[in-house]
């Protein structure tokens, strides 16, 4: 007797169309959420006496909301080339830990990864942050990157050509990204509930201030990261023992 075989019916593949529309729906809040921080940006580039079209070229090739305004400042201070490369390291060093969850697999091509190594941001990875991107196709984690990147050069872009409009005695522009970070640093605790990293972070801050005001970014962010990595090795000691 011949047994007869169930099979699932297999989904047919979604069209290119399809998925990039979809990529377009997932990545909108997050373009709508950033908006006014790109047009700051562009704002303070404006102000700052740098030439308007700073502003697309830093969106463009150095996109990252949070070096981009120091960036501003060091460049307008005409900061040596090794403060700059510290500074980005320290700023940029937890981008390290985002390429850990960050269905990279799903890119093929050494192109497509390369670009999407270099679009990761914080706003990227927390659309990512759920179950669902383990099946993101390589067109949709693209239409998501790409989206986002065309949004914020627009932004900064825009932001540029108003800000050489303000007069000079509105100041303020640098603390929007402060802003920003001290909002999802609120919701991160909503969602983790960890006191001790919110505290140690503004111990940092505050022995940084201490020793050295001018060099307090630096100081700051490297004592931050020993401490999170002094953190991390004594849990994984206590999980082994």
């Amino acid at each position: 007797m011949q047994e007869s075989l169930c099979t699932q019916p297999v989904s047919p593949p979604l069209k290119t169309r399809t998925q990039i529309v979809q990529g377009w729906q997932i990545v909108m809040p997050a373009c709508a959420a950033v908006a006014p921080l790109g047009l700051a940006l562009g704002m303070l580039v404006g102000q700052s006496g740098l030439a308007w079209w700073w502003a697309p070229v830093l969106a463009a090739f150095v996109f990252a909301g949070s070096m981009e305004f120091l960036l501003v400042g060091l460049l307008v201070a005409v900061a040596p080339l090794a403060q700059i490369a510290v500074s980005t390291f320290l700023v940029n060093f937890r981008h390290v830990f985002y390429a850990l969850s960050f269905p990279l697999h799903r890119v093929r091509g050494l192109g497509w990864k390369a670009y999407s190594t270099f679009a990761l941001t914080d706003e990227v990875y927390a659309v990512s942050a759920t179950p669902a991107a383990n099946s993101w196709t390589r067109t949709q984690i693209m239409s998501i990157q790409i989206t986002f990147h065309a949004v914020w050069i627009s932004c900064v872009t825009a932001g540029a050509g108003v800000g050489v409009l303000l007069p000079p005695q509105i100041v303020g522009l640098e603390f929007a990204v402060t802003a920003l970070f001290v909002v999802l640093a609120m919701e991160a605790y909503k969602v983790r509930k960890s006191a001790p990293i919110p505290v140690i972070a503004l111990l940092c801050a505050l022995v940084g201030a201490v020793i050295s005001a001018e060099h307090m970014l630096v100081i700051s962010m490297s004592l931050f990261v020993a401490a999170l990595i002094v953190s991390y090795l004594v849990r994984d000691k206590g999980r082994r023992a």
